[in-house]
């Protein structure tokens, strides 16, 4: 269906917006919603279920009595369900667009672009569950087969946030699906309505009763509390602030359930100095501006070699300053709103503390007047090391810019961080590219490009940047136990 044709409200009415439990969309207790806003208007868009604690415990009891029928299930059929999924989101990439970007406030471009990422993930993982690998082997005196099977984990609990809707949903319930677990999902209050309409298709791909399980709520304690101290659920897999996901592990550990925990990113952007600065400001603008910069893969500190500094901070400026900010449903728009108050408050703060420590605005630095979270695309000059931006994700359109001398000074103020999901390195010597990959404390580093994620590689982090990884052939074994059978020959 083209949305050209449709307004944004017509999609809207036309979504379930209660919880989704056992093959039903029913009202959450005592009929309680919350209101979902378009950040670009600040106005209402809808309301949707608010789940309660005692809603959660029903969704939850749904998952568990269902994961011993969805685990027989065979491996090709769970397959045909992903696919078809995959196929009916390709179908419908104009109104998911629309919706993501009406709720969410990414450019429609980019929203057609995560549509499109995001369906990859129930491709990739459609694939995958038909190679779930074993083993069979003698044991070392002979008197043993040993055969090693792989078996679901159990119920899963699926936390995602506001910022990739779509994506960040598939990344989860793919390989959930793919490996024979049972879900109870919480989308982010933010932007609950992609995630609602994802559930739709899911269930007209063919997903049997029970297997996934929504509760929408805006008290996200009281209904992810329910699920972590059940004990029926086996895994849980979150993607979100670091402090959340301490708080999670925490209660994971209550009941030693499976972790994998997708968390904060204090990005490095290293800019050497034998670097093509061309590229070097193409790779910018995507590992910086991608979603506004609200994106745990945002570029966050760029460390560029105080030689060329000058020119790669001028030429970034440039085309940050050409970049037009609206309501992303509008053509033209490069970049959409932030999402609400808190962000745009927190991007101003980010800002003037720098700019208290002699730090120099060279484009933007300010929030646009008028209805919406708008902030202009921001270029500082000589951010001074202790500035709170350099320990703290921006999430929004701001690029501070960090002078060092050496190769050492890069890597030290690159490690400088609790954080290390991802690093982007431009320079033109594979031999000092491999070397700074090598150093800089990171699970994913970009070599001369702006953007790392790919459904067929495993993303993840280090340090407090999380614990396990998402895609790839690694993405499916974290929904995956062994099993082993001692069998005497």
């Amino acid at each position: 269906m083209n949305t050209r044709n449709r307004d944004v409200q017509s999609i809207v009415h036309g979504l379930n917006t209660g919880l989704y439990i056992n093959d039903e969309w029913i009202e959450a207790e005592k009929g309680r919603t919350f209101a979902v806003e378009n950040p670009a208007t600040g106005k209402t868009l809808t309301s949707v279920a608010d789940g309660s604690e005692a809603d959660a415990e029903r969704a939850i009891a749904v998952a568990g009595n269902t994961q011993a029928s969805w685990a027989k299930t065979s491996p090709r059929e769970r397959s045909e369900i992903l696919r078809r999924a995959y196929d009916i989101i390709i179908q419908r990439t104009e109104d998911l667009a629309a919706l993501m970007t009406a709720e969410m406030g990414k450019p429609l471009a980019e929203a057609r672009g995560e549509v499109a990422y995001g369906a990859e993930f129930l491709r990739w993982f459609s694939e995958e569950a038909v190679r779930i690998p074993g083993d069979y082997t003698n044991s070392g005196d002979g008197k043993n087969r040993i055969l090693v099977t792989r078996v679901p984990v159990g119920p899963c609990v699926l936390i995602t946030p506001w910022n990739f809707p779509l994506a960040m949903a598939t990344r989860k319930i793919g390989p959930a699906i793919a490996s024979g677990c049972t879900m109870v999902f919480k989308p982010a209050p933010q932007t609950p309505l992609t995630s609602l309409a994802l559930v739709q298709i899911l269930r007209e791909a063919g997903l049997p009763k029970g297997v996934l399980n929504v509760v929408t709520s805006s008290d996200a304690p009281k209904v992810v509390g329910a699920w972590m101290r059940s004990g029926i659920a086996r895994k849980v897999s979150f993607t979100g602030s670091t402090d959340v996901g301490k708080l999670l592990l925490a209660q994971a550990a209550q009941h030693v359930m499976r972790s994998s925990m997708e968390l904060g990113g204090n990005a490095p952007f290293v800019v050497c100095e034998d670097a093509d600065i061309d590229r070097a400001v193409n790779g910018a603008m995507m590992a910086k501006l991608r979603n506004m910069g609200e994106a745990c893969t945002a570029a966050n500190r760029f460390l560029v070699h105080h030689s060329v500094a000058a020119d790669f901070s001028a030429k970034l400026a440039t085309r940050m300053g050409e970049l037009t900010v609206g309501d992303g449903s509008l053509p033209g728009t490069d970049v959409g709103p932030l999402i609400d108050t808190a962000a745009l408050e927190k991007v101003q703060l980010l800002v003037d503390d720098a700019l208290s420590r002699n730090a120099e605005i060279i484009v933007g630095g300010r929030r646009r007047d008028g209805a919406g979270y708008f902030y202009e695309p921001t270029v500082l000059a000589n951010v001074h090391p202790d500035s709170l931006l350099m320990n703290t994700e921006i999430f929004g359109p701001v690029a501070p810019v960090i002078p060092f001398e050496d190769e050492s000074e890069a890597i030290s103020l690159a490690n400088d961080t609790e954080w290390g999901l991802v690093g982007y390195i431009f320079t033109q010597d594979i031999d000092r590219a491999l070397r700074l990959s090598d150093e800089i404390e990171v699970g994913m580093a970009g070599i001369n490009t702006g953007i790392v994620s790919n459904p067929g590689a495993p993303f993840g982090g280090v340090k407090q940047s999380g614990l396990g990884r998402e895609g790839g052939r690694i993405g499916i074994e974290e929904f995956l136990e062994y099993k082993y059978l001692a069998i005497p020959r």
